[in-house]
């Protein structure tokens, strides 16, 4: 059987995406996105649980991020999990998990005019 990789996510932008151009022209995006939920807790009162996932972009939805994405603004992320490590420079290995975005929907835009959705 075939196995799935595949992430779904309705959030808000921590921070402005952070754009880089690297060699060959290839633009990355990367930046926060806050994900929350409400539950009762034992005695009844309402309590939010937010968590923080790392979204990276690559080349047109990076720069298309760059353009249209702020702080606090209102996305549905979908893509995949993708894992890596690193070495620092005392030698200490450090891992990361991020989610490579393939399709994003800006939710909260203001003016009436439609962009269509950004994908990979």
């Amino acid at each position: 059987m075939r196995g799935l990789n595949k992430v779904t996510l309705i959030g808000n932008l921590g921070k402005d995406p952070d754009v880089q151009v690297l060699e060959g022209n290839v633009a990355v995006a990367k930046f926060s996105l806050a994900t929350s939920e409400t539950y009762r807790d034992k005695s009844g009162r309402p309590q939010t649980h937010t968590d923080w996932h790392s979204i990276v972009l690559w080349r047109g939805l990076a720069e298309l991020a760059q353009a249209y994405l702020r702080k606090g603004s209102l996305v549905y992320v979908e893509g995949k999990l993708k894992s890596r490590h690193y070495d620092d420079a005392e030698g200490r290995r450090h891992y990361v998990t991020e989610i490579v975005g393939e399709q994003v929907l800006m939710l909260d835009r203001k003016t009436g005019d439609a962009l269509p959705p950004l994908s990979a």
